[in-house]
């Protein structure tokens, strides 16, 4: 917190989105900005739905005793109209003693207080609900970064593969990792670490399948049978990779982000299945998609050895990549 000062702190903070954990971050950092100014700050905590203009004028007035206050007034967007003229009304003058931060979903209810807010030109701090693909990945390396690490792109998707796409379990997966490792985090490291939680997906069998790994392939699906993985998600998504290395291979090698919308699929799906598609032929991947369809038919259909039906899936679709190579 080096280099923070009474006169830097913002006298108005708006955390604006509906993103819980990055709300929240919000506050904490500004609670700790302002005590690194000030250790003994007064933080006193409202809700916009209840609290009244004489209450924020009270807690607004200039104190007997001085001393900073920091004001954390919650769901922003449900005050009443006269609370938001009071507080609009100081916002254009506010007191270099007092910080106000407002939480604020940042949605069509309450617009003219945030849009107020902003006019009086409070510091807007973006809490939006993370939308793609890409601002995740984006999420987890920064998240490293803000630790003191490095993180690829890959070990990124990796650890979002691992651990899906809830920000707070993105956040503590960033942590975990930065506390067991020496802060360079590669897909490699990911994958050992969260060796588990990876391989128990039918995606993870599909892919090492599709890039011919065979032994990587068995393992992952002898992993998955092991922990309880129903086989046929896994027979699905062999399917779905078979199926989606054929597509965009059949679409020729554009820009991922401009494919997306004629093929239907998210770009880093079409990336992946890019980088797969390498080593294939036509042939290859229609004698894979007979293969498929097998073990597909199979697992469905009942088969006594559903897991022997997937391992010889696996087989049939690995030969198929390196019988159709040219």
């Amino acid at each position: 917190m080096g280099g923070v000062t009474a006169a830097s702190l913002a006298p108005i903070l708006l955390v604006l989105g509906d993103e819980e954990l990055l709300a929240t971050r919000a506050v904490g950092e500004a609670v700790a900005r302002a005590r690194s100014v000030d250790p003994d700050v007064d933080v006193r905590e409202y809700q916009g739905g209840t609290l009244t203009p004489g209450e924020i004028a009270e807690a607004l007035s200039p104190s007997l005793f001085g001393g900073r206050r920091l004001l954390v007034l919650r769901a922003g967007q449900d005050a009443r109209k006269d609370l938001v003229a009071a507080l609009l009304a100081y916002a254009r003058n506010p007191d270099p003693d007092v910080q106000l931060v407002v939480l604020h979903l940042g949605a069509a209810k309450g617009k003219a207080f945030a849009d107020g807010l902003k006019a009086a030109g409070a510091t807007v701090v973006p809490a939006m609900k993370l939308k793609g693909h890409r601002e995740r990945v984006a999420f987890v390396r920064d998240e490293i970064r803000r630790g003191g690490g490095k993180c690829s792109e890959d070990a990124a998707e990796a650890l979002i593969a691992a651990v899906g796409g809830d920000l707070r379990e993105l956040a503590a997966a960033c942590s975990q990792l930065l506390a067991d490792t020496d802060g360079r985090i590669g897909a490699d490291t990911v994958a050992r670490y969260y060796r588990g939680r990876v391989e128990v997906t039918g995606f993870t069998v599909a892919d090492a399948t599709m890039v011919g790994d065979v032994p990587a392939a068995l393992e992952a699906l002898r992993w998955a049978l092991h922990v309880g993985v129903d086989p046929v998600p896994i027979a699905d998504a062999l399917a779905d990779g078979v199926r989606t290395v054929a597509r965009v291979a059949a679409a020729g090698r554009g820009d991922p982000y401009q494919l997306a919308s004629s093929l239907g699929m998210p770009a880093w799906k079409i990336k992946n299945a890019q980088q797969r598609a390498r080593g294939w032929t036509p042939e290859g991947l229609v004698e894979a998609m007979r293969a498929a369809a097998e073990c597909n038919a199979a697992v469905k259909g009942g088969a006594d050895d559903r897991a022997y039906a997937l391992e010889k899936a696996v087989f049939s679709v690995a030969a198929a990549r390196r019988g159709g190579a040219r």
